[in-house]
């Protein structure tokens, strides 16, 4: 018997996937972590042939700015902030560690589950206490919907003083508006919100909460770069959040946490509204086509989301199909073992690109028709 390969933590394995199959990286269909699949846009990918210069300035020869001006001041005004407000990060991920200590400091962190398992990793670092608020699986809509009712008990919320959000939420894709959201900063001593996709969604930015930082000391918005710009090789991020609360998060982390060639990177991704529009006008265009093909096939259930990737049930274990995919097709999917309250019955598929898609398609038909009661 094959050994079972760990629960992943976290989606865009394809070093280990494609080592299992004995093939290159690129053979493989990455449906397993939620990047724009057409990018990098042309305007990062200049950007960076810039940064690679040998002069004895390239971005590429000197150490980065540590007080990363030039970086925060791209950023804040990009969404007209107060660069002291702005703290950019080894992705969002070295972000979510300094949040957790702020809030292990708090007490007990409330969690809706099922919920992005990096928060769990962080606040493990702190020994942090953390209270699940489980989430209703009922089937939601695209469109901005609130949150309490989305709470099997919200009066939950009164069992720690730190919220951890993600919005739109990962992994259903439900976009929680944002006047649901703010009456949370009257409850919580400290609100974390994660808008890691935030910028893919159409009209997503209208419910952003960073216009409401500058009033609340007591909330943190973190964004990541890599869904929007695929550059998860870059590791781009940043947080917005009280600058007495972002300096001492400075004060704590290693003295180089943004590479220069990602300080370098980043402004021209922010500035090219072009290609923003692009991705959010895919998103809108490619969710609702796959939903609906996969839709037509037997015992799959996908949930409409609001993000670029989607949420898929099944009345049966999808472990066979998810292997038989990987290793008959060479398409690497993200089963949800390591979101608490799903399980083998659940998947997390990206977007893909057209051509994708119809190859998903056509390799899940297939499997479907020649091991029917197997899968679904």
């Amino acid at each position: 018997m094959e050994p079972v390969p760990p629960v992943p933590r976290h989606g865009g394995n394809l070093q280990q996937a494609a080592a299992l199959l004995g093939c290159r990286p690129s053979a493989l269909l990455d449906l397993s972590a939620s990047l724009v699949p057409f990018g990098p846009p042309a305007s990062v990918r200049w950007a960076l042939l810039q940064a690679q210069g040998f002069g004895p300035t390239s971005p590429l020869c000197v150490y980065p700015d540590r007080a990363q001006t030039a970086l925060r001041q791209a950023i804040a005004g990009h969404h007209g902030l107060d660069p002291a407000a702005v703290l950019p990060g080894n992705g969002a991920a070295e972000l979510f560690t300094w949040a957790a200590r702020d809030a292990a400091a708090l007490g007990t962190s409330l969690q809706p589950t099922p919920g992005f398992a990096d928060y769990a990793r962080a606040l493990a670092c702190w020994q942090a206490p953390v209270q699940p608020l489980p989430l209703r699986l009922d089937p939601w809509s695209a469109a901005p919907s609130p949150l309490l009712p989305a709470l099997v008990d919200p009066a939950a919320l009164d069992r720690g003083p730190v919220l951890w959000l993600t919005n739109p939420h990962n992994p259903t894709g439900q976009l929680w508006s944002r006047a649901s959201l703010a009456p949370l900063l009257e409850r919580c001593r400290l609100l974390i919100v994660d808008e890691a996709f935030l910028p893919l969604v159409p009209d997503g930015e209208a419910q952003s909460l960073l216009p409401l930082v500058a009033a609340h000391p007591q909330l943190v918005v973190i964004r990541s770069l890599t869904k929007l710009g695929a550059i998860a090789g870059l590791r781009s991020g940043y947080a917005v959040g009280q600058p007495e609360r972002l300096a001492r998060w400075a004060a704590w982390r290693d003295p180089w946490p943004v590479n220069g060639l990602a300080a370098a990177v980043v402004p021209a991704l922010l500035a090219d509204r072009r290609w923003s529009r692009r991705v959010q006008a895919w998103v809108a265009r490619e969710g609702p086509r796959l939903q609906q093909a996969l839709q037509r096939l037997p015992g799959l259930q996908p949930r409409a989301s609001s993000a670029n990737y989607l949420l898929l049930q099944a009345d049966r274990s999808l472990t066979e199909l998810q292997q038989r995919l990987l290793r008959h097709h060479r398409i690497l999917v993200r089963d949800c073992r390591s979101f608490e309250g799903l399980g083998d019955r659940w998947w997390r598929l990206a977007l893909p690109a057209p051509a994708g898609r119809r190859r998903l398609l056509a390799a899940l038909d297939r499997e479907l028709r020649c091991h029917p009661g197997r899968h679904a």
